[in-house]
């Protein structure tokens, strides 16, 4: 039976001063996120090595990707109804364990067929941590600083390409391919015992009832709080938060359809953009002639754009209006993606390369960190970022064949119409829903009245 406390526990968060707290919470859950884009990066180098030493054939390394992104939409939809149902620290403990141990199953690895199962049991892994990630930091940020801290995760998230490819360049030669995944499992599995301690969402606990749960985790909190940044100061309101039935049907009803709606074609618009566009960047160059030495230096310099994006984000998050980012990041993306083909030369051909990656990493950060997650209420978040990141997971398995019909069709231009395309539905849709989440409480953007039809305060 549901305790009766009032633990108020949006307002109390929402109120707290940026502390060690904060920047502890940041970096367990970037961890395990900065992890999640590490592994999946790695995958090209690794499918390279397991050509060149005949453990795989070219027909097995496209089943290893396929698994990887079949995985991933699993994952997504599995991390919702996980998180939602049982919590957001048994949901992110569960899909970093199930990763860690799949990627040490995968260094023993005595056949493809075997290492194919491992990665489809890692990408289930893989597409729970980012869901779990993104719907969980938001709930313990103060609304002023939401947008910002969530870009940082996003930058840390953006720069898991980098790494990998460094760390790949200097281990796969050297030790093998083995090691990559040795790499990526037992960093998991040190963060996962880190993150052991990790509190559980007070939002969460009081919207299922667990009100004396809820409190004590709000206490120690607040304490520790104190310890750093002295006597906290009044919280502004009292919300009484009820018990919410929340059945899966409501999550596609009348109060949250538009809302889904919208996140959906964000994420589809994310994994469009990157799947169509900056996965293939060495293959657009080299069919328009540059050579492929040249090609992959020109690919270095455009990767840092995924990094520089993310920094972007951090700079206006907070100061300009969440619609208005995600539509000016799509604008851009179609500007930049109009002038590439058009390039020439050492230096605009990877400047402007470079901007139209920054771009689209500006509205992966602000979209997949930060607006989805917003839109809805506790008892919903995850399985709404969930259901969006599994639609946008399997966007991103059929944009590739996508991708090379319409390139050898029409040419790069085909390929960056089919983004604008998904960029401009993503536009009317955000546009349409007229929701507005920058500095806003998540208990005012989206509690949980959407679904039981009144909320007291």
């Amino acid at each position: 039976m549901a305790s009766t406390i009032a633990v108020n526990a949006g307002a109390r968060l929402d109120r707290l001063p940026i502390s060690r707290f904060h920047w502890r919470i940041l970096g367990l859950i970037s961890a395990g996120a900065f992890l999640d884009a590490f592994d999946v990066y790695l995958a090209g180098g690794v499918i390279a090595a397991l050509k060149a030493e005949g453990f795989s054939t070219l027909a097995q390394a496209a089943v290893f990707m396929s698994m990887t992104f079949l995985g991933m939409m699993i994952g997504a939809g599995m991390a919702g109804y996980v998180g939602d149902r049982f919590g957001r620290r048994a949901s992110y403990q569960f899909n970093l364990a199930l990763f860690g141990l799949a990627s040490i199953a995968a260094i023993f690895s005595p056949n493809m067929s075997f290492l194919i199962v491992c990665r489809f049991i890692m990408g289930i892994g893989l597409g729970a941590e980012l869901v779990v990630a993104a719907g969980t930091l938001g709930e313990f940020i103060p609304p002023a600083y939401r947008g910002r801290w969530v870009s940082i995760m996003g930058m840390v998230v953006n720069s898991g390409l980098l790494v990998a490819t460094s760390v790949g360049y200097i281990v796969i030669p050297t030790l093998g391919w083995r090691y990559m995944f040795a790499i990526g499992g037992i960093l998991a599995l040190i963060v996962w015992v880190m993150r052991k301690k990790m509190p559980e969402s007070p939002r969460w606990l009081e919207s299922v009832g667990r009100n004396e749960e809820a409190e004590a985790t709000l206490r120690e909190i607040e304490a520790e709080v104190v310890a750093h940044k002295g006597p906290l100061a009044a919280v502004p309101e009292v919300r009484v938060v009820q018990q919410v039935h929340a059945p899966l049907g409501a999550l596609f009803g009348s109060k949250l359809r538009r809302r889904l709606i919208a996140a959906t074609l964000a994420a589809i618009a994310v994994n469009v953009s990157v799947y169509g566009f900056v996965a293939w960047l060495p293959t657009f160059l080299v069919s328009h002639g540059t050579g492929i030495v040249t090609s992959l230096w020109y690919t270095t310099l455009m990767s840092f754009g995924s990094v520089f994006g993310a920094v972007v984000a951090i700079g206006i998050a907070d100061r300009i209006s969440r619609r208005a980012s995600l539509i000016a990041a799509a604008v851009a993306i179609m500007v930049f993606g109009f002038l590439y083909p058009n390039a020439h030369g050492d230096l605009m051909v990877p400047l402007t390369g470079f901007l139209l990656v920054s771009s689209i990493y500006t509205l992966v950060t602000l979209a997949l960190f930060a607006y989805i997650p917003e839109l809805f209420p506790t008892a919903y978040r995850l399985r709404g970022t969930g259901f969006a990141g599994m639609c946008g997971r399997a966007a991103s398995m059929v944009t590739p064949y996508a991708t090379v019909a319409l390139f050898e069709r029409f040419g790069l231009e085909g390929v960056l119409g089919m983004v604008g395309v998904v960029l401009a539905c993503m536009i009317a849709a955000v546009g349409l829903l007229n929701i507005e989440t920058t500095g806003q409480s998540l208990d005012d953007v989206s509690d949980d009245s959407l679904v039981t039809g009144g909320a007291a305060k």
